[in-house]
């Protein structure tokens, strides 16, 4: 949000609207020969299946987000039911600790039903955590227990990122303004039309009588555009999305002075620091606010050929919420139980779709994600949407395992591509990338898929929605070759990228003025593809079916052509 927004300092209006009207809602489904456009060749995997007669085995995929509507058209078939739980009861029927976990669980509640909506970010609670013991004074870090260097380096991390420049300052200055204005245009716009919310696609057709119905519908029009929002998506989004950026953004700055109101403790109530208390929160897994929750789980398994919404990349899935995910950061505690929830109920995939730049508990989430790995449950994360270089600048979880000082074999981490048609160019400009830490990309703008509140659909962007596509490819995977294990569900992924010949060089993300080769951006250097993934997973199982006589045989005319 944050780019799109102080996009509209610097980039020409019609260099963001480019082909918007051209862009079809399932393009990251498409295939690049076929198409023209760098999608993940879906379907031609799925006739690719089913001229070889394959069959699915369910799989359930944990979706660790924001939330879920359970209530969707698209999703209520595709949802994970806890087969051992009885709705409604207020009793813990399977005996795992969490009452009524029919869905999943929400980890940010509390028993009497009260959720979590709003956190700070984590920076702001790591500087006041350990403010009283090491802000003011001499202190010597090699006089300090390993723990306590440990604490005090983070601390000062937290420190200096307190510090706000001006030119942050100015910035909040300018979204202020801008919503200020979009807000009395939205008013004038609102009576004229005789509605409450208005898409930019209806706005565009409708006929101003006033001078000022008319003034409001062009600056409220030409701001839409610029920020880069879709023709379908609605008013009310875009002021929400300003309103929780200045909201979020004035309690960071106030955050140095002035300790976050630790919404945890009132509604929550868990003793945070003992990863023991963990029976806490309850069964809502909808929450307050599902929007991106509902997102994600619809481009893994929104149900297939049902002729209503959008097609899932999955076919054969159930989807696992566990509600981790506020207005904010995240706590380390809530993601760690959340992964072992998810593997001791049986999800094979697990995906993540956040960040944060600090995680003080990292040692239970690196933990957990190793309880994932030993139990063959492949983990997927997205990179993040700052457009940084993420080898340099440190984003979590990650799968650095320092306990364990290794990297986790079961993780992938995902970038966000687009297509020159949408954007100009084959990376989205806020993705993060890395060619050591991001291990490929995948679609991730103008991405259609499921929303809350009616059996909604729209278009939502980030390494979010890049993300969930590459969980649903490795949720195909493990359902249609159950043989495979995370590991060489991951090794598939990655050897079966499409790298994109015609467009190696593009956009620097977060750098319009930069031209680097796309390989260059990630470890691979390619985007995810379902068709290369399906063929990919065929031949491994083939070649595992082998006889040893014949792969013998073979080696040895192999050894001797040479």
């Amino acid at each position: 949000m944050l780019r799109g927004i102080l996009s509209l300092l610097a980039i020409p209006f019609s260099a963001l609207i480019v082909h918007a009207q051209q862009v079809p809602k399932a393009w990251f489904q498409m295939d690049y020969n076929k198409d023209s456009f760098y999608g993940i060749s879906l379907y031609k995997a799925y006739d690719f299946l089913k001229e070889r007669n394959k069959k699915s085995e369910p799989i359930i995929v944990a979706v660790l987000d924001s939330g879920i509507d359970t209530t969707h058209e698209d999703l209520k078939p595709v949802l994970w039911r806890n087969p051992k739980e009885i709705p409604g009861n207020n009793k813990d029927d399977d005996g795992n600790g969490y009452i009524d976990d029919v869905y999943g669980w929400n980890f940010l509640g509390n028993k009497d039903g009260r959720n979590i909506k709003k956190a700070s970010d984590e920076r702001s609670r790591v500087f006041h955590r350990w403010k009283d013991q090491f802000a003011n004074k001499n202190l010597n870090p090699e006089e300090m227990t390993e723990k306590q260097r440990e604490q005090f380096f983070i601390w000062k991390k937290a420190l200096n990122q307190m510090n706000f420049s001006h030119e942050e300052q100015m910035e909040l200055m300018f979204v202020e303004v801008t919503a200020k204005a979009l807000k009395k245009h939205d008013k004038i716009l609102r009576q004229e039309m005789g509605c409450e919310e208005y898409t930019c696609e209806k706005l565009e057709q409708f006929q101003p009588v006033s001078k000022m119905g008319k003034e409001a519908k062009l600056g409220f029009l030409t701001c839409m555009k610029m920020i880069g929002l879709d023709a379908e998506e609605k008013n009310t989004v875009l002021l929400t999305q300003l309103e929780e950026y200045i909201d979020g953004k004035k309690t960071a700055f106030e955050s140095k002075e002035k300790a976050p109101r630790d919404y945890r403790a009132e509604i929550i109530g868990d003793n945070y620091y003992n990863l023991n208390d963990r029976f806490y929160g309850n069964g809502d897994v909808m929450g307050p606010n599902p929007d991106h929750g509902t997102h994600v789980s619809g481009l893994i398994a929104a149900q297939r050929n049902n002729g209503i919404g959008i097609d899932g990349v999955a076919d054969n899935v159930r989807i696992m919420m566990l509600r981790v995910v506020p207005d904010g950061d995240e706590y380390d505690k809530d993601i760690a139980l959340a992964i072992r929830y998810a593997v001791d109920h049986g999800a094979k995939v697990i995906n993540m779709s956040f960040g944060k730049s600090f995680s003080p508990e990292k040692n239970w989430v690196d933990s957990a994600i190793r309880y994932a790995e030993q139990k063959d449950v492949l983990v997927l994360h997205s990179s993040g949407n700052d457009g940084d270089n993420i080898d340099e600048k440190e984003v979590y979880p990650n799968p650095w395992l320092q306990e364990w000082n290794t990297l986790a074999s079961n993780y992938i981490t995902v970038g966000a591509s687009s297509d020159p048609k949408i954007t100009g160019s084959i990376t989205a400009e806020f993705s993060n990338y890395g060619k050591e830490k991001v291990d490929l990309f995948a679609p991730g703008v103008k991405i259609y898929s499921t929303m809350p509140g009616g059996n909604k659909y729209g278009n939502q962007q980030g390494t979010s929605m890049a993300t969930p596509i590459v969980s649903g490819i490795a949720a195909m995977i493990r359902s249609y070759y159950p043989q495979l294990s995370a590991v060489q569900v991951k090794q598939i992924i990655e050897k079966s990228v499409l790298i994109p010949e015609s467009s190696a060089y593009c956009f620097r993300p977060g750098e319009k003025a930069s031209i680097v080769p796309f390989n260059q951006l990630s470890r691979t250097g390619g985007i995810v593809n379902a068709y290369n993934a399906m063929v990919a997973a065929e031949q491994w199982i083939q070649q595992a079916n082998k006889p040893a006589t014949e792969t013998k045989t073979t080696n040895v005319k192999k050894n001797k052509s040479h």
